[in-house]
């Protein structure tokens, strides 16, 4: 493995893992490519470690044009082990917490080179699902989705400059990524030209610059993974225990029942058993002989009641009881309450017909002459024409009708 290039490594790996990509998880095939894509990226990332490559202490400017792309094995790395196929719960977990730290470690990268922009960091920052209010969540995936479609646009122009097919950066992005990073490594030497042959300052810059917009739009993919296999693995950490690994049932055979003492699992266990074996009977709860057939359709009558005597009680005292709910207080009482809570309208009805209104009652009012009382009635019956006077005067007959007018 010594004699091939790290460049073509690189990209072996890369033509691996694009073809599992294209091929369900679960064949035997897929798994392989897999496999071999992980054994090359291994392989990578050790002779990057050894190479020095990339160092802590450097900017992104002391990296050279052609040893960018390498910032991109953690991304791939993380999507290349998602794909690998497991069984088990924890088998699983596993493959997703090293997913994890595959792409938190790209991203603590790309921000400790000062790739990603601040306004970028502070969108991508965002979670969506830890938002409550459903528009503002609806807002920040908009805006994460248009800044990731502005990179990609800008990467397809700068590939077209450089005659590369833009068909790698398709709408699919899982699909895509591996060709578009293998885009950007060196072509094998032709017969023409050498591995050591420097590019132009022009191609130079497009090259750069190409490899930086990949590494930002990767970098938005992947606080999308992040999310969501948080999620997932929040989700496997909270779910019951798979049946296959549930501890098998004891040998006490017979002699475990509700209460023995032989432990609070095995208690808990039997619980939900109905059909038990008593030591000297013939089997079932009672010695009669077993409740249940091996399908589990019952053999003779029985009836299920409560462990606690005060509740099998109350339950035998309802069996001759009524099949309804018998009332709890009288109809007075009812509406005493009702009426307590203004559910109860009062009035109407002939008296309420035969009582003068509230204009009648004033007009009745202002004629007691002579009075105090007349005299203020009088002066409120005034002012109220008054008013109406005015309201009319300022709102003549059908000024508001203003419909069906040519």
């Amino acid at each position: 493995m010594s004699d091939i290039s790290l460049s073509a490594l690189y990209k072996r790996s890369l033509e691996a893992a694009s073809k599992s990509a294209n091929l369900p998880t679960i064949d035997e095939e897929t798994q392989e490519l897999i496999r071999s894509a992980l054994r090359d990226l291994k392989q990578v990332h050790t002779r990057i470690r050894d190479l020095s490559i990339f160092s802590p202490n450097e900017l992104l400017d002391d990296i050279s044009t052609k040893d960018l792309v390498y910032l991109t094995l953690p991304y791939v790395l993380a999507e290349v082990k998602n794909r690998a196929r497991t069984t088990e719960r924890t088998d699983r977990m596993g493959v997703l917490s090293e997913a994890v730290g595959y792409y938190r470690a790209f991203v603590h990268q790309l921000e400790q080179y000062e790739i990603i922009p601040e306004d970028e960091k502070k969108l991508y920052s965002h979670k969506s699902s830890a938002l409550v209010d459903p528009a503002k969540r609806r807002e920040v995936k908009i805006n994460q989705y248009k800044k990731a479609k502005e990179i990609k646009d800008r990467i397809q122009v700068l590939q077209k400059r450089r005659n590369l097919p833009t068909s790698s950066l398709g709408d699919s992005y899982s699909q895509s990524d591996f060709d578009s990073i293998s885009s950007l490594l060196p072509s094998p030497p032709s017969p023409t030209t050498t591995s050591s042959d420097e590019l132009d300052s022009e191609t130079d810059e497009i090259l750069r610059t190409t490899t930086i917009l990949l590494l930002r739009m990767l970098y938005a993919q992947t606080h999308t993974h992040l999310e969501s296999m948080e999620q997932e693995l929040e989700l496997l950490k909270c779910a019951p225990p798979s049946p296959s690994s549930a501890p098998p049932p004891g040998d006490e055979g017979g002699d475990v029942r509700i209460g023995n003492g032989k432990g609070r699992d095995t208690e808990q266990e039997e619980i939900w058993k109905i059909d038990l074996n008593v030591p000297g009977g013939t089997g079932g709860p009672d010695g009669k002989g077993p409740l249940l057939d091996e399908r589990g359709r019952p053999l003779r009558p029985f009836t299920i009641l409560p462990s606690n005597a005060a509740e099998r009680a109350r339950l035998q005292a309802q069996v001759f009881g009524p099949g309804y709910n018998l009332p709890t207080m009288s109809m007075d009482e009812y509406l005493a309450i009702e009426k307590e809570r203004g559910n109860i309208i009062t009035g109407g009805g002939p008296a309420s017909l035969e009582k003068p209104t509230s204009s009648e009652q004033l007009q009745l009012d202002s004629e007691m002459d002579g009075t105090v009382v007349g005299e203020e009635k009088e002066e409120e019956r005034r002012q109220k024409d008054e008013k109406w006077a005015q309201f009319k005067d300022a709102n003549p007959r059908g000024a508001g009708n203003t419909m069906n007018r040519g």
